[in-house]
């Protein structure tokens, strides 16, 4: 299949950033809510809400491990990639119907299945489609399109919830509309590659041996990717502190929408920057902005101060989320790209549930700024980390 370009990325990066892009706008739409319908409708606790999230973003990250193994295993990503977007767009209507925490946790839970599908294909595919020179700026683009989507969402729940008059389970509707947009798009704009490289398929897609041929170097990068998710939890607690500083909850996802605009405006000069400057200098930017974004946080005491410190958040994910994924592509055989990027996540979605759960925990036993404190704490001491056992020697 002959490549087509648009403004030098693949065509077909562009099709998958606008597909990741109408699925946020029906994720985050219901996700900017969904910590405030927990609270309000069900009466969940903080413990509950993170430990919620947490197990939904790891059961999204331990399946991209074996997705992307299979996506090596039958050299094709594509229906992988649909099967995921189709059980998340599945999973909408069941957030307006449920009648019991339970239903919010089984469609949160299928949900993040279908992510953790779809992750893993999705990413390899981008590397498979690219030239290496413009991997940076291809995660980059694809990272901002999504990013676009994450604050559409909220924007478009604080329009629905004025004008519904608060009334959540209404807004939750109009999310299922653009999940089956992103479907669609998918299925009729992106074709696979014509040289997937594929391992030999033989025995089962997930062996001993396929890790063995990762190199020492990506297993770095794994380590050094779980230690930074350490550093920060889920964007739920954001949705909270806006509330615990008397934000009206029909503004609420104010907070999410500003979070996602700076997120999707760095994002793609964050990936051409990757490919032209020291990614030691941009995760330590990365760093420095989170430290920043946890103590404004912490300190919060007006709406203004959390839309502050929800921009500095954004800024550090731009910086350093296509990077990582642009680290993980250039460090395995293109064969194991999959597998790869599954392994990948499995480590950051282990990672992300630790760290939700402990922040749940503190910010019931002591409050919303334990919470903060701590990340600030723990992206500090990562920082400290990368500078003193010499990781510019492996990240230039």
């Amino acid at each position: 299949m002959k490549q087509r370009f648009i403004r030098g990325i693949p065509a077909g990066v562009w099709a998958l950033g606008f597909c990741s892009m109408f699925m946020d706008i029906s994720s985050e739409l219901i996700h900017s809510l969904l910590p405030i319908y927990l609270t309000t409708v069900f009466g969940a606790s903080m413990v509950t809400i993170g430990f919620i999230e947490g197990i939904a973003e790891g059961t999204a990250a331990i399946t991209k491990v074996f997705s992307g193994a299979l996506s090596d295993y039958l050299g094709k990503r594509k229906f992988l990639v649909v099967l995921g977007y189709g059980l998340g767009a599945l999973t909408k209507p069941v957030f307006p119907l449920a009648t019991s925490l339970w239903w919010v946790f089984a469609a949160r839970f299928v949900d993040r299945v279908g992510k953790g599908i779809r992750g893993a294909p999705r990413d390899a595919l981008v590397a498979d489609i690219t030239p290496p020179e413009l991997r940076g700026a291809a995660y980059g683009l694809r990272q901002s399109l999504d990013s676009v989507g994450a604050f559409t969402g909220p924007l478009l729940a604080v329009v629905l919830m004025v004008w519904l008059v608060d009334d959540i389970r209404a807004a939750f509707w109009v999310a299922v509309v653009p999940a089956f947009i992103a479907v669609t798009l998918l299925i009729v704009a992106v074709r696979e590659p014509d040289s997937v490289p594929r391992r030999p398929g033989q025995g089962s897609p997930i062996t001993l041996a396929a890790a063995k041929r990762l190199r020492s170097r990506y297993w770095q990068i794994v380590l050094l990717g779980a230690v930074f998710t350490l550093a920060r939890f889920s964007e739920a607690f954001l949705v909270l502190r806006a509330q615990s500083v008397g934000l009206g909850i029909a503004y609420v996802p104010v907070v999410m929408v500003i979070m996602n605009v700076v997120y999707a405006a760095a994002a793609y000069p964050a990936g051409i920057a990757s490919d032209r400057i020291s990614r030691r200098a941009l995760l330590l930017a990365g760093l420095a902005l989170l430290v920043l974004a946890d103590l404004v946080l912490a300190s919060a005491t007006t709406p203004w101060h959390v839309f502050t410190g929800a921009a500095l958040w954004g800024l550090h994910m731009g910086l350093t989320q296509g990077l990582f994924a642009k680290l993980v592509a250039d460090t395995a055989p293109a064969e194991l790209r999959g597998t790869a990027f599954g392994i990948f996540n499995v480590a950051s979605g282990v990672a992300l549930l630790l760290a939700s759960v402990i922040a749940g925990a503190l910010w019931g036993a002591i409050g919303p700024a334990a919470t903060f404190i701590a990340g600030a704490v723990f992206a500090s001491v990562t920082a400290l980390g990368i500078v003193i056992y010499g990781a510019r020697r492996r990240i230039t």
